[in-house]
């Protein structure tokens, strides 16, 4: 169901997308469009139908103002994860669900529309990829397993935010032995390193509990790991710190 409303919520992103759309700032100054807005409204929806009993903490309601508890099971909603790279139009934005219990990332999806790539990881099941764009019928693809690939001896490759660098990361980077550094957008980050495309991926910038897990699901249920910086797992329900997330190493 998961993989349905991402799919449906991102059909109403692409209608945006392909359109004049105007662009708004947020509390934050964070950009917000109305396929943010749209989107979202769609993820809850069918959220509210088919798990009434569970709480959900949104983006843009979180930044309307929304106050929020997490409680034991919830889910995570980022419906457009990469609003810069929907802005700027290089395809490297994402819808993100994702469901946490007990602190953990238990399932999630995620969804990049304009280059067609679905995501999916569950606890204990695996993880999967398929090429699928928002008109087509998730029935009729193929899903793909996908798994961490184990280091290259001759180096690594590095994932690092298109939009955020910073000197934490270049100092952490200069520890490694790096064969190449790629630039992404959005949660793809975590998927590049499940499907064994990369190998490490330091964030050290800020980022939400709704940024990040979807995307620790799909890396987790491949193989992979999210640690914050000390080497202790990356928990989510942290109502203490806002849903911020500390530094993190996501890795194969």
């Amino acid at each position: 169901m998961l993989i349905a409303l991402a799919h449906e919520a991102a059909r109403v992103i692409m209608s945006v997308y392909a359109s004049d759309f105007a662009v708004r700032s947020k509390g934050d100054l964070s950009p917000v469009t109305e396929a943010d807005e749209m989107g979202e409204r769609v993820i809850l929806a069918g959220l509210a139908r088919h798990f009434p009993d569970i709480p959900v903490i949104a983006e843009e309601q979180m930044a309307a103002g929304k106050t929020a508890e997490a409680a034991d099971t919830f889910f995570l909603v980022d419906p457009l994860d990469g609003t810069k790279e929907f802005l700027s139009r290089n395809g490297e934005f994402t819808v993100n669900i994702a469901l946490v219990k007990d602190r953990a990332c238990v399932a999630g999806v995620v969804y990049a529309p304009a280059t067609r790539q679905l995501f999916w990881g569950e606890r204990q099941q695996g993880a999967a990829c398929q090429s699928i764009g928002v008109e087509d019928a998730i029935s009729a693809c193929q899903w793909q397993k996908i798994a961490v690939r184990q280091p290259p001896r001759d180096g690594l490759t590095v994932l690092a935010s298109r939009s955020h660098r910073d000197a934490e990361t270049e100092a952490y980077l200069a520890k490694l032995k790096v064969k190449s550094l790629v630039s992404a957008g959005s949660s793809l980050k975590f998927c590049l390193v499940a499907k064994g495309e990369a190998d490490v991926y330091p964030r050290f910038g800020r980022t939400m509990e709704w940024d990040t897990a979807a995307g620790q699901a799909v890396l987790e249920a491949a193989g992979g790991k999210v640690v914050c910086a000390d080497g202790a797992p990356l928990h989510y329900g942290k109502t203490e710190r806002g849903f911020d997330n500390p530094a993190f190493i996501a890795s194969a």
